[in-house]
């Protein structure tokens, strides 16, 4: 199997990539690889990687492709982010990394998963390495879109624009890769809206199913501004529940292995010199659970756009598909119960929510005011 073989509906951007492996003239020193979420961004760029390094441009068995989509290649490095933004020290290491040669593959390929939480200051560090880069370096920056990259390092890079892709084909993908029943696999990739990953875990976890059926329940639930904040509360608690249950049990193994490398496993009282240390990884920790939380906030709210979405549908008329199948009757009764205008005031509500958490607004506040707007309206 190919490392190209997993990704779905890109066909246009594989087509690229594989000529850039072939032929010199095709090729550059940077690529900025641009797509809603989970329409492979990464994915795309690890293939690539392997692709690189592999002689036969990607044959998904060898040495080089292994060990490339396994992230255990000594000359692919892969930056991703648990926090909010990619801090200035995690970047100054890869300028120097990326003037040295190849250790043992044909390049050396530094990989930013999250280009879009480069802060300006981290960008212009970055700016240099991309000016003048290492004859056999090449550098792979992923970001939703073109204006979520700082227009200094898009202007150095090659954009590859991927589409989200067909629900069919991320049915067909479910059906053949996990054994998914098709009819469970169409209604996953419609709640998901092509996003893989998502559709994925939809429909192999029933818990992943009921917890976002109470999300949409959302908007039938509230009938006046108590229901509102009510609900809004519900809501964080539930993202904080979630955003500790995903990261507490790493928290501690991460604070362990620490104290046990540093010598002071068990003490009563750390030492100075390992206080700093300790406080700096549960900083680390802090922020990581920060966007935990707000991940999963703004999961919910894209899950509550995609129902208003299906609402505006059934009140225009228009003859698409619904992305809640499953909940249909739902978004009858709300289309029922207001109109175009309303429905759409709703989802300018949502969206600026998501906008609010992005600048760090306290949760609880983006949320209530979000609810207090989906409420019945005269």
């Amino acid at each position: 199997m190919s490392v190209w073989e997993g990704l779905v509906g890109q066909e246009p951007a594989i087509t690229e990539l594989q000529r850039a492996v072939v032929d010199p003239q095709a090729m550059t020193h940077a690529w900025l690889f641009t797509g809603p979420p989970g329409s492979g961004r990464s994915n795309l760029a690890r293939a690539f990687a392997a692709a690189l390094q592999c002689t036969e441009g990607g044959c998904g068995r060898c040495h080089a492709c292994t060990t490339v989509l396994a992230g255990t290649h000594p000359d692919v490095k892969v930056v991703a982010t648990e926090g909010v933004n990619i801090l200035i020290d995690a970047v100054r290491p890869l300028v120097e990394l990326a003037q040295r040669s190849p250790a043992e593959g044909r390049w050396r390929v530094i990989l930013v998963e999250d280009a879009d939480r480069l802060v300006e200051k981290t960008s212009n560090v970055l700016l240099k390495a991309l000016e003048e880069p290492a004859p056999r370096t090449v550098w792979m920056l992923c970001a939703p879109s073109p204006q979520d990259v700082l227009v200094t390092l898009r202007s150095r890079s090659r954009a590859v624009a991927l589409r989200v892709p067909p629900v069919a084909a991320v049915v067909d993908l479910l059906v053949r890769r996990d054994g998914i029943d098709p009819q469970v696999a169409e209604v996953a990739a419609r709640a998901a809206q092509s996003h893989v990953g998502i559709a994925r875990r939809l429909a192999r976890d029933p818990e992943a199913r009921r917890r976002r059926t109470e999300v949409l329940q959302i908007a039938a639930r509230i009938r006046g501004v108590g229901d509102a904040v009510l609900a809004a509360g519900d809501l964080v608690a539930t993202a904080q529940a979630d955003a500790k249950a995903a990261t507490e049990e790493r928290d501690a193994a991460e604070r362990a292995a620490l104290l046990r490398t540093l010598g002071a496993e068990g003490a009563a009282t750390l030492p100075p010199a390992v206080r700093g240390q300790v406080r700096q990884l549960e900083e680390d920790q802090k922020r990581r659970a920060t966007r935990a939380q707000r991940d999963v906030l703004d999961r919910a709210m894209l899950d509550l756009l995609s129902l208003y979405r299906d609402v505006l549908v059934v009140q225009l008329g228009a003859d698409v598909s619904l992305v809640n199948l499953d909940h249909a009757e739902t978004v009858r009764e709300l289309a029922a119960a207001a109109t175009p205008e309303q429905t759409l005031r709703r989802m300018d509500a949502i969206g600026t929510a998501r906008t609010r958490l992005e600048g760090n607004v306290a949760p609880l506040l983006a949320v209530e005011a979000m609810a207090i707007a989906l409420r019945p309206q005269a």
